[in-house]
């Protein structure tokens, strides 16, 4: 076959079908990553392989393919757009047919792709519903996962409680007999994640007790808001940095335990150690002061 000629337009790919030749086992079908150095390099080789595969063996070449991406579907709307912005060389080949026949495999192998992910969707979506109402499906196990998501200790209590009382609330229409009881479930995540917190705050402070016992002190007395305060040690924490690390290194709960077991408010009074860590927690902006009430500390004047 002759050279393609160079191609008009390219279309930038998030992942590249290539292979290397140790791996490669079809000839045919295959772009060998030693040999495509650039997205217009893959571009202009994956329009060139296109055109020199028979006619008959196109399905295979995107299932192919197809089975190398891994978001197959991202790579087919990729490669429609690029076969879209180079017409001209499939009208100017005498390959028109070929690239009709390109068009509606994509659109096929798309909607077979879409099907499946439906269908494990469903089962999976089916297989973990402990529970379902008129209004929603009870799944713990998508439950835990929202919730596993949240930063904050007292968020992912919040969270479970609404879910147990909603489920408490609704009118149940069908129960799995094969998952426990989804308000059960949601309970004993409740009483784990608090346990694990008291566990970890009494770690955290037998561990600031544990560094200081040889050297005894006084908690020092704060005369600025609490959240003035802990709002220095989160910037410290996770704005200022040195040597591309933070100035200060450490976890919400280690610093929470530093700065109640070093400080009292302007009354003498202990800080709220479930407060500290609010202040502490990144989507708690809320809690911070704001800009013109933060505590300068990068005065470089």
């Amino acid at each position: 076959m002759k050279n393609l000629n160079p191609i008009k337009k390219t279309v930038q790919f998030s992942e590249q079908t290539t292979v290397s030749k140790e791996q490669c086992t079809t000839p045919l079908f295959d772009l060998l990553e030693e040999e495509v150095t650039s997205n217009t390099q893959y571009c202009q080789s994956l329009l060139k392989k296109l055109l020199s595969v028979p006619y008959a063996k196109l399905p295979d070449f995107f299932v192919h393919h197809c089975a190398i991406a891994s978001n197959p579907i991202k790579w087919l709307n990729k490669f429609e757009k690029l076969i879209a912005e180079n017409e001209d060389l499939f009208i100017s080949t005498a390959n028109r047919g070929r690239m009709i026949k390109c068009y509606t495999i994509i659109e096929s192998k798309r909607k077979e792709i879409e099907q499946n992910n439906n269908k494990k969707s469903t089962k999976f979506l089916i297989q973990y519903i402990n529970a379902g109402c008129e209004t929603r499906c009870f799944s713990f196990k998508e439950t835990q996962e929202k919730a596993n998501e949240l930063l904050s200790y007292m968020d992912k209590i919040v969270f479970l409680t609404k879910e147990k009382y909603d489920y408490d609330q609704a009118i149940i229409d069908f129960i799995n007999p094969k998952l426990p009881d989804f308000a059960i479930q949601c309970q004993k995540e409740i009483d784990h994640i608090q346990q694990l917190n008291c566990l970890t705050n009494e770690f955290s402070v037998e561990k600031i007790h544990g560094r200081s016992s040889s050297l005894p002190f006084n908690k020092l007395k704060i005369n600025c808001n609490i959240n003035q305060l802990v709002d220095i040690y989160y910037r410290l924490n996770r704005e200022m940095h040195t040597n591309g690390r933070p100035i200060i290194e450490g976890s919400i709960n280690d610093l929470a335990a530093v700065i109640v077991n070093s400080f009292v408010d302007k009354d003498g009074k202990d800080l709220s150690l479930d407060t500290v860590k609010t202040v502490l927690t990144p989507s708690k902006t809320d809690k911070r002061p704001k800009d013109h009430k933060k505590i300068d500390i990068d005065n470089k004047s």
